[in-house]
This record gives C-alpha cells, sequence and structure tokens, in this order.
C-alpha cells in the first residue's frame, strides 16, 4: 500500500490482508450478482467509465430502474431514540400516520403508476430504437457488400 493516497493501520493488523478479503468479497458478490440492484446503480453514477459504450450501460441502467420504479407503500415500524418520552411519542406518530396514511396512499399510487408508465416507456423506445438500428445496420451492409460486389464486375 506505498502507493495509496492515504495509509490505515494498527499494531498486530494486516490491512493488506484485509482488503485483499474485501476485493475477494466484492469480485465474488458482484459475479453473484449481488451488487445488480438500484442503490448500486446510483452509487454507480459516478463511475459510468466502466461501461465503454451504450450496449453495456443501457441494459444495466434498466434494470436498476426496474428495481427502483416503485415507491414501498406498505407500513414500517414507528420507534422513538428517546428513552424518555418514547412511549408517548410513538403513540402519537401512529396516530399521526393513521391520520395521514389515506393521502400519502393516495400519492404514492399515483407515483408508482407514473413511474412504472414511465419505465415502460423509456424500454419501448430503446427497443424500438435498437430495433431500428439493427435494421439498419443490416441495410448498410447489404449495400456495402452489393457495392463492392458491383465494382468488381
Amino acid at each position: 500500500m506505498s502507493d495509496a493516497i492515504f495509509q490505515i493501520g494498527a499494531d498486530g493488523i494486516d490491512t493488506e490482508a484485509i482488503v485483499a478479503e474485501i476485493r475477494a468479497t466484492v469480485a465474488q458478490k458482484t459475479k453473484e450478482g449481488v451488487y445488480a440492484d438500484s442503490r448500486i446503480g446510483r452509487a454507480e453514477r459516478f463511475n459510468l467509465m466502466n461501461f465503454k459504450n451504450e450496449e453495456d450501460f443501457l441494459p444495466f441502467y434498466l434494470d436498476c430502474l426496474k428495481d427502483a420504479v416503485f415507491v414501498d407503500i406498505n407500513d414500517f415500524e414507528i420507534y422513538e431514540r428517546r428513552a424518555r418520552l418514547a412511549r408517548p411519542l410513538v403513540v402519537l406518530k401512529k396516530y399521526i400516520w393513521k391520520i395521514l396514511k389515506f393521502y400519502t396512499y393516495r400519492l404514492w399510487s399515483q407515483q408508482n403508476q407514473v413511474n412504472g408508465l414511465l419505465l415502460t416507456a423509456v424500454e419501448n423506445i430503446e427497443t424500438r430504437y435498437r430495433s431500428k438500428i439493427s435494421a439498419l445496420e443490416k441495410r448498410v451492409a447489404e449495400l456495402e457488400q452489393n457495392a463492392t460486389g458491383n465494382s468488381g464486375s
């Protein structure tokens, strides 16, 4: 780790072994598809240089969108970190949530509909353009083949 910007270490700790273990674990989990999820997609937005062309990027990005498209509208556990007033505050928060649940569910449901429609539109546009580009590439190849065939006769 002599070429690193900074070093982490302590007496009796083999940091190089820890880093090697982390890298091996990340490589294994990547191979298993553990990191193919929307949170990783957001984290990768600054690391788009890993994708050399659109053919690599777009399918991965669409998979990330599919994973993240819908807002989770399920109930969640309400808790309070302040131990002194925990019980009354949890009761108050649950009461407020019960009152607001109808409105938030409506908003979330509408947002989920919009998100789903937008994802479907993007997928359809991508599929249409991919097939058009493929057809045009095939046509160009045929025209080039005919042009070289005609120039030889």
